[in-house]
C-alpha cells in the first residue's frame, strides 16, 4: 500500500513531505528498523537515554510515571540527542496525571461520561494536551474508546466512556479536539475494541466476540467516526475478532481466525487500512502482554506485527535481541521493502504532522515556565467540576437521604475488598482507604463512625490450624441480630475492588457479622462503589446503592456533602450498573 501524506490524517506540504523522505532516504539499515520501536525506559539517567538512542535508533519512547521536572528533564536529553526526533507518549487517559504524578487527575473516562457533559470531555483533553506539551510529551495513548458490552470485563472497569456507541463518538471526538490543540496527537485506543470477553488480554486470550453486523453497529461505528474525524493514530489491541477475519477468509483454522489485530493481517491491513480507510500510524499494544505472547514466539512476532500492517512496536523486552529479531525479519523477507517504507512514511508523517521536524516547543521556553503549566488552579477546578456531576445514585429504593447525626448517629463503616495485587495495583488512586477518609469526614459531620474489622483481618497472623478454628467458632455461636440494630443507626459500605483476574468482590468468612450486607432490612444500609461501577451483581439486595468512580479525596467530600443533602446527585449512569439482572433492580 503506498501512504498519502497530503491525506487525512496527515495533510502534509511539500516542505513537510520532502523532510519525510530525505529523512528517510538518509537512514542507514538499522535506523530505519529502530525507528519501528517504541522503547518503555528503565532509566531517566543521561548515560541509559544516550545508549539507547545510539544502540537501537528508537522511533519513540513510553515511559514511566514521574513528577513534572523528571519527565522534562529526560524529554530534554532525548530530543537533544537524538538524530530523528522522537515520539514521546504518555497515557492521558485521565487528564494531565497520565503524563506526570503531579499533573491534574480529571477523571477517569467513565466518570466523566457520567456527567453527560462533552464540553468537560473537551476540557479533559485540553487539561492534558497543555500538561504532556509542556514536559514535552508529543503523543497520547488515549483516548480509550472500547464498549463496555460485558459487566464482567476487569480491564476497562472505568478507563473508557460508556457501552454506547454514540456517546463514546461524542466524548471521544470532544477529547481529541482538545488535546489536539496542544500539539498532542491522539491514538485511538483499542482496535478492535475491548469490553466484549470477560478476560483481560494483559493475563490471556480476550478476543472480540461481535458478529460483523455486530461490530460495524457498535465498535467499528466508533472506529470509523475517529477516523472519518482525522484520528491520526491507533492502537491495535491484542484482541481478536474472529467473525472479520472468517469475512475475509471463510476458511480461516481457528488459530487464525482468533489471532490478535496485533498480528492479523485481515485485521490490521484488510479491515482497517483497506475498508475503513484509516491511512494513519498504527502501534501495537505492549508486547508483553499474554494476549500477544501466548500466540507463538517472540522472535516470529515482532516480524509478523509489522508485516500484518502494524507501523510501531510497543516495548522491548531484550532490546538486543528484539532488535536482531526484526533486523533478521527483513532480511529474510518476512518485511518487505515496501512494508517497511510504508511503515517509516507513516512514522516520519505522524512526526511532521505534529511540527517535530520543526523543532522542539517545550524548549522554546524556560524550564520554569513550562512547569508553571502543571497542576493550575483552573485545571483542578475542572476536575471538581467533573466530581460533581458524575457521583451517581444508581439504586435509591430507601429513600434514606439526607443523612444527619440527629437521625444516624451510631455509623458503621465496612470495607469491601476484592482479590488484592494484580493488573490494578498500578491504576493509581488514593493510597489511603476510602473507609479511613470517610470515618475522618463524618466524624467532622458529628457522626460516631466505627470501622468493622473482619474476623479475617483478625485473625491473619495466627497460625493456620487456629485461622480455621476462629473461623469455625464463627459459625457455631450465637450471633443476635441486636448486635447490629441496638449498636447502628446506618451501615455504609465501601468497596474499592481493583481490577485482577476479575473485578469482583470477595466475601471474608462470617456468620452474621457486616462484612457482607445481608442486614438491610435491618439497619439502614448504603452501599458506594469507588471504583468498578458494576457490583450490584454481587449485591443485589442493597436498597441504595452509588457509584462514585474513583476514591479521590474531592470525590468523597462530594459525596459526603451529596449525602447529607447539601448537594444533589447528579451523575447519569453511562453503563448498565444492574449488569442486565432483574434481582439488581428490586
Amino acid at each position: 500500500m503506498s501512504v498519502d501524506l497530503t491525506a487525512k490524517p496527515y495533510y502534509l506540504n511539500e516542505e513537510q513531505i520532502k523532510w519525510v523522505k530525505d529523512t528517510i532516504a538518509g537512514m542507514s539499515l538499522e535506523e530505519k528498523i529502530g525507528q519501528l520501536f517504541i522503547n518503555m525506559g528503565s532509566s531517566r539517567e543521561e548515560g541509559y537515554l544516550k545508549g539507547v538512542l545510539d544502540n537501537y535508533h528508537i522511533g519513540g519512547v513510553r515511559y514511566n510515571p514521574g513528577t513534572a521536572e523528571e519527565v522534562y528533564d529526560q524529554n530534554k536529553i532525548l530530543q537533544e540527542n537524538s538524530k530523528i526526533p522522537l515520539l514521546i507518549a504518555a497515557n492521558t487517559e485521565a487528564g494531565g496525571d497520565g503524563a506526570c504524578t503531579d499533573g491534574t487527575y480529571v477523571g477517569h473516562e467513565i466518570k466523566v461520561a457520567a456527567t453527560r457533559d462533552e464540553h468537560l470531555a473537551y476540557r479533559m483533553g485540553q487539561i492534558a494536551g497543555e500538561e504532556a506539551a509542556a514536559i514535552g510529551c508529543n503523543w497520547s495513548f488515549a483516548p480509550i474508546v472500547g464498549l463496555l458490552k460485558n459487566w464482567r470485563n476487569p480491564i476497562l472497569s472505568v478507563r473508557t466512556w460508556s457501552d454506547d456507541p454514540d456517546l463514546n463518538i461524542k466524548l471521544s471526538l470532544a477529547y481529541m479536539k482538545g488535546i489536539q490543540e496542544f500539539g498532542i496527537a491522539p491514538a485511538a485506543k483499542h482496535f478492535p475494541g475491548d469490553g466484549s470477553d470477560e478476560r483481560d488480554q494483559h493475563l490471556s486470550f480476550a478476543p472480540n466476540h461481535s458478529t460483523v453486523e455486530e461490530w460495524d453497529n457498535s465498535f467499528g461505528k466508533v472506529f470509523q467516526a475517529l477516523i472519518d474525524a482525522g484520528v491520526p493514530s491507533i492502537m491495535a489491541g491484542h484482541i481478536g475478532l474472529p467473525s472479520y477475519v472468517r469475512y475475509f477468509k471463510p476458511d480461516a483454522t481457528l488459530q487464525e481466525a482468533n489471532l490478535p489485530a496485533t498480528l492479523n493481517k485481515y485485521l490490521i491491513t484488510d479491515l482497517l487500512r483497506k475498508k475503513m480507510g484509516f491511512n494513519g500510524v498504527i502501534v501495537t499494544d505492549a508486547s508483553h502482554m499474554v494476549g500477544m505472547t501466548g500466540t507463538m514466539k517472540r522472535r516470529d512476532l515482532l516480524t509478523t506485527a509489522i508485516a500484518a500492517g502494524v507501523d510501531l512496536f510497543l516495548f522491548f523486552n531484550d532490546p538486543d535481541e528484539d532488535f536482531q529479531w526484526m533486523m533478521d525479519g527483513y532480511k529474510n523477507g518476512v518485511i518487505t521493502d515496501e512494508r517497511l517504507n510504508d511503515a517509516l512514511m507513516h512514522i516520519l508523517g505522524l512526526k511532521a504532522h505534529i511540527g517535530l521536524n520543526k523543532g522542539f516547543k517545550f524548549l522554546e521556553h524556560s524550564k520554569e515556565e513550562q512547569l508553571a503549566h502543571i497542576g493550575k488552579p483552573e485545571n483542578k477546578k475542572v476536575a471538581h467540576e467533573v466530581t460533581d456531576k458524575a457521583i451517581t445514585l444508581v439504586k435509591n429504593k430507601e429513600h434514606i437521604f439526607p443523612i444527619s447525626p440527629a437521625k444516624q448517629k451510631r455509623v458503621l463503616l465496612v470495607d469491601v475488598k476484592g482479590h488484592e495485587g494484580g493488573f490494578g495495583m498500578i491504576m493509581g488512586g488514593s493510597s489511603k482507604r476510602p473507609v479511613d477518609v470517610m470515618k475522618e469526614l463524618l466524624e467532622k459531620e458529628g457522626f460516631t463512625v466505627t470501622i468493622w474489622q473482619s474476623l479475617e483481618d483478625q485473625v491473619k497472623d495466627l497460625p493456620p490450624e487456629k485461622r480455621r478454628a476462629a473461623v469455625a467458632n464463627v459459625y457455631a455461636q450465637k450471633r443476635p441480630i441486636s448486635e447490629l440494630t441496638d449498636n447502628y443507626d446506618l451501615i455504609i459500605n465501601m468497596a474499592k475492588v481493583v481490577p485482577n483476574t476479575d473485578q469482583r468482590i470477595q466475601w471474608p468468612a462470617s456468620k452474621g457479622t457486616p462484612d457482607i450486607p445481608f442486614y438491610i432490612h435491618e439497619v439502614p444500609t448504603i452501599f458506594v462503589s469507588v471504583n468498578s461501577p458494576f457490583h450490584l451483581a454481587d449485591v443485589p439486595q442493597v436498597q441504595t446503592y452509588i457509584n462514585c468512580y474513583d476514591d479521590q479525596q474531592d470525590t468523597l467530600e462530594a459525596l459526603v456533602d451529596k449525602m447529607l443533602g447539601r448537594s444533589e446527585f447528579k451523575g447519569q449512569s453511562p453503563v448498565d450498573a444492574f449488569c442486565g439482572f432483574e434481582d439488581t433492580r428490586y
